[in-house]
């Protein structure tokens, strides 16, 4: 378990911590470079944060690196909630030598699909049939659409968007053990499976 760094002037009961206990920071460039690994490219980064209640948001986006200059765009976020760290580092703080964290807590990882408006958009139930065979039980996927009609004469052009969710254990990132290695096979198997139909779906 890593060494927990305290404040040494504190007095009372109450503790400092000088360092936060997890390198969210350090963690987003880690998930970046293993997703460089799995076959994807890094093309951009932002980092948010709530003035008001200290939430933080990371965003990367990704193309896998069949699909650069592509109508893919995959989206990777995660949320850190400043009440779930400040538990978990008061989890540590008590924490013996031989203990090991608690595995309870845990910040939201979100995969976001996006593709272009599809004037030969796919049905909608047999893409969801497909791609919860691709993502199976490691990478549930929820897919949903957009009809849009720039005329009234018009046919429907689809937009799609689809999302898969991952809970990031923070006991487990403190081990280094949370790479997300599957889920990245499982986001760059259906990435291709998009790129693979996209040009079918992006006849007029």
């Amino acid at each position: 378990m890593p060494k927990k760094t305290l404040c040494s002037t504190a007095t009372t009961t109450h503790y400092a911590v000088c360092m936060a206990a997890i390198d969210i920071a350090g963690y987003v460039a880690e998930l970046k470079d293993h997703a460089v690994d799995h076959g994807f490219h890094v093309h951009d980064e932002r980092h948010f944060i709530e003035t008001y209640s200290l939430r933080q948001m990371w965003e990367v986006d990704l193309h896998p690196e069949a699909g650069c200059g592509g109508p893919l765009d995959l989206h990777m976020s995660l949320e850190v909630d400043p009440r779930v760290l400040l538990a978990f580092e008061d989890m540590l703080v008590e924490l013996t030598e031989d203990d090991e964290p608690r595995d309870e807590y845990e910040f939201p990882l979100l995969f976001t699909w996006g593709m272009p408006p599809l004037p030969n958009g796919p049905d909608l139930l047999r893409l969801a049939i497909d791609l919860a065979g691709i993502g199976g039980l490691e990478l549930p996927l929820e897919t949903s659409a957009i009809d849009s009609f720039n005329n009234p004469t018009d046919a429907a052009e689809r937009r799609l968007t689809i999302v898969a969710k991952r809970d990031v254990s923070l006991a487990r990132v403190i081990g280094g053990e949370e790479m997300q290695c599957d889920a990245f096979d499982k986001c760059l198997a259906v990435s291709n499976y998009l790129l693979d139909n996209a040009d079918s779906w992006l006849e007029d």
